[in-house]
Order: C-alpha cells, then sequence, then structure tokens
C-alpha cells in the first residue's frame, strides 16, 4: 500500500485518535510505534485506552483497508507527510527536552526526502520548529516542517478534532500549505499562524487553564483554612452572578500536559514567569494541604484514608502524573493506612470503591468519576469532596 500520512507515535493518547479520524475520512494512514501491544489491540478494532466514539470509525477504517500500524520506519519511504505525536517532556531542571524528538527524527532521516513534509503535533517550546527546520537542513534535507498543535481535550480527542478549528504553521511556504491541506480534510477551518506564534498559542492555551485551576485551588485553601465551607462560598457567590460563572471548582490539576507546558514557558522566559510559577507552588502544593486538613482531626498513624480516583481526570484511564499518587504518598510517609480505587485504571492493587469506602476512616475523592455520583458513603465515614462528586447529604 501507499500511504497518504503517516503518523509517529500513532498508539498513543495524541497518535491513534489522529490516525483513526485521517483514516475515517478516507485517507491511507500508516501508524508507526514502537509499542507492539497498543498496536496489537488497533489491529484487532480496539483502542489500547478510553477513547469517547473511538471503535467505531477504528472498525470503519480497518475494513476499508486505510489504516495499516508498523514499528519499521523505513516504511515511512515515501509517505508525503508525516505526523509526529510523540510526548515532549522537561527534564529534571525544568529544561525542554528537544532530545526526544532528535532522536525520533534521527531514526526517520535515512528515509526521508526533500517532497515529504514533517508535522509537529505535540507541545514544543517556542522556536523548537524553528530549530528542527535547521537540523535537517544541517544534514542536507529540504523536508519541510510544520507545527499543527493538538488542543483536543482527552478522551473525546476523536470528537473535537472534526469540530475545532485546526492551527496551522509551516517552516517554509510550501510545508504550509501541505498541512493545511491535510487538515483542512479533517477540522471545519484552518487558522494560519507562525510557527513562534503557534508554539506559543499552544503553550498558553495549557498554561492559561492551569492558572486558573490554580487561582480555585488558591481559594479553596484559603476559605477552609479560615474555618468554612468552601462550596458554600462558590455557591452563594455564583448564584445569580454570571460575572462570576467561570469560576472552576477546586480539585486536582494534573496529568500529562498543563504542568509541563506551563513549565516550559517558565524556562523558556528565563524563569521570569512568576504567574506560571504561583501556579504550580498552588496545584502542586493541594494534596499537601489535604494532608493538613486530615491531620487536624485525626492521627494520622491511626487512620485508613480511601482515594476514589487514581486517574488525572475524570471518567479516562490514563493515570500519566495524577496526583492522587502524590497525595497517597504524602499519607503513606505521615504514617496512615492508604487504600486506592479507581473505575478505570487497572492495577491489582486497587479495591472495589465499596470496599474502599467501607474500610477507611476518611475517603478522599481524587477525581469525580461518574460511577461515584452514586455512591453511598457510610455514617461516621469523613469525606473532603472538593468536586462535588458524592452524592449530597
Amino acid at each position: 500500500m501507499t500511504f497518504d500520512v503517516c503518523v509517529v507515535g500513532g498508539a498513543g493518547h495524541v497518535g491513534a485518535p489522529l490516525a483513526i479520524v485521517f483514516a475515517d475520512r478516507g485517507m491511507r494512514t500508516l501508524v508507526l510505534d514502537k509499542n507492539e501491544a497498543a498496536m496489537s489491540e488497533l489491529r484487532s478494532g480496539r483502542l489500547p485506552f478510553l477513547e469517547e466514539g473511538g471503535e467505531p470509525p477504528l472498525r470503519r477504517a480497518l475494513a476499508a483497508g486505510c489504516l495499516d500500524t508498523t514499528a519499521d520506519p523505513s516504511r515511512v519511504r515515501g509517505v508525503p507527510i508525516l505526523v509526529i505525536t510523540i510526548g515532549t517532556p522537561v527534564d529534571e531542571f525544568q529544561n525542554p527536552r528537544v532530545d526526544v524528538i532528535r532522536r525520533c527524527v534521527d531514526e526517520l532521516m535515512p528515509y526521508l526526502s526533500s517532497e515529504q513534509a514533517i508535522v509537529l503535533r505535540s507541545t514544543v517550546s517556542p522556536g523548537v520548529t524553528e530549530y528542527l527546520h535547521q537540523y535537517l537542513r544541517r544534514h542536507g534535507l529540504e523536508t519541510g516542517v510544520a507545527f499543527c498543535p493538538e488542543r483536543v481535550v482527552q478522551g473525546k480527542a476523536i470528537l473535537e478534532i472534526g469540530s475545532l478549528a485546526q492551527i496551522v504553521s509551516g517552516t517554509t511556504p510550501e510545508a504550509e500549505e501541505k498541512a493545511a491541506a491535510l487538515f483542512a480534510r479533517v477540522a471545519p477551518r484552518i487558522v494560519r499562524m507562525s510557527p513562534r506564534e503557534a508554539e506559543y498559542a499552544k503553550l498558553i492555551s495549557n498554561a492559561y487553564r492551569y492558572i486558573t485551576f490554580a487561582a480555585a485551588n488558591q481559594f479553596y485553601m484559603m476559605v477552609q483554612g479560615a474555618g468554612l465551607d468552601y462550596a458554600r462560598v462558590a455557591a452563594g457567590l455564583k448564584e445569580e452572578y454570571p460575572r462570576m460563572r467561570d469560576l472552576p471548582g477546586p480539585g486536582f490539576a494534573a496529568g500529562p500536559c498543563l504542568m509541563k507546558d506551563t513549565v516550559q514557558l517558565m524556562a523558556f522566559d528565563q524563569l521570569s514567569f512568576p504567574l506560571g510559577r504561583a501556579a504550580v507552588t498552588i496545584n502542586e502544593g493541594l494534596p499537601n494541604f489535604i494532608v493538613e486538613e486530615i491531620a487536624r482531626r485525626r492521627d494520622l498513624e491511626k487512620t485508613r484514608v480511601g482515594i476514589l480516583g487514581m486517574a488525572f481526570k475524570a471518567d479516562i484511564d490514563d493515570t500519566r502524573e495524577s496526583l492522587s499518587y502524590k497525595l497517597g504518598k504524602i499519607l503513606r510517609f505521615r504514617g496512615a493506612t492508604v487504600l486506592y480505587s479507581d473505575e478505570y485504571a487497572k492495577d491489582p492493587t486497587f479495591v472495589p470503591k465499596e470496599e474502599l469506602v467501607r474500610g477507611s476512616d476518611v475517603v478522599v475523592v481524587g477525581v469525580p468519576h461518574r460511577a461515584y455520583r452514586t455512591l453511598r458513603i457510610p455514617d461516621g465515614v469523613d469525606t473532603i469532596d472538593l468536586w462535588g462528586a458524592l452524592p449530597r447529604g
């Protein structure tokens, strides 16, 4: 088969939904990934993680012969567009790791030509798109480079790819046009920017959300620390007052993107991003605050604490960077016995939610899975439910 597009890292949370959407729109799509277990799931018509509405288009694409998988980088030879969706972490000094993308491109380089284009899909620090352009040129390749950031909600990516405007940028007019033509087949609107503008746009989107969550968490800790019920305060200030309707609720702001992208902005601006630094301190400090709340009421060494929800957000199975684990680690260090439960993430050490609430002195809602809305909490069990996920009363 000859392919229209290859999604590199195409069995992951960013790549798989995109590859499925491309293939379901009739594009011959190749998934290149080293995770054979995840690719085996895709070939069988199943997704290796929770993704709303994902399996019907996956099965249609497989039945139509529009989707194939491989671990062999040589198969990218001659594919017009390669979309790279690998993660872009920060190092132990909170600096972006360009080497991850560079190593990926190094593996592809023997099979690249000047007629192809590379599209960076995952978040990158400002300047990385141009860096990759120059890196390829230093190795004698005129391969085009574009940056087209994903901005979807995890778990709803397939639904949102086709409904959200797509930012497109390229280091050359040819690269930009190729990327625009690709995404015009799946997105309702193309928004053109320069690569540096697009890089900032993606980082600001995530940093802004992270900062708003930090504001809510700071308010929560202030009010609770004063001995008041923040839920009552928040409900009262929002009642028939539309200017406060956008205030988010408190809760763990976690996952593989929000803090990382905020830190990327901090690193690029030589750490002169105090608002971002404060947001990290507040959001990462919330588990410590919860531990102190429990410690004020109980002797932690004699307390069993159950944490409901180990995923980093509601109704998904992804536990990456979940602050529920940080909470559990601090509690154990302070001497508490800790139980974990989750509706979607699988772990042999987890217990069913009903067993957790029966065996705990204190129950903390780590993430508001829908299943907790009808969960009965036994009398005498204290609860800390920042999200308002448990039944009232």
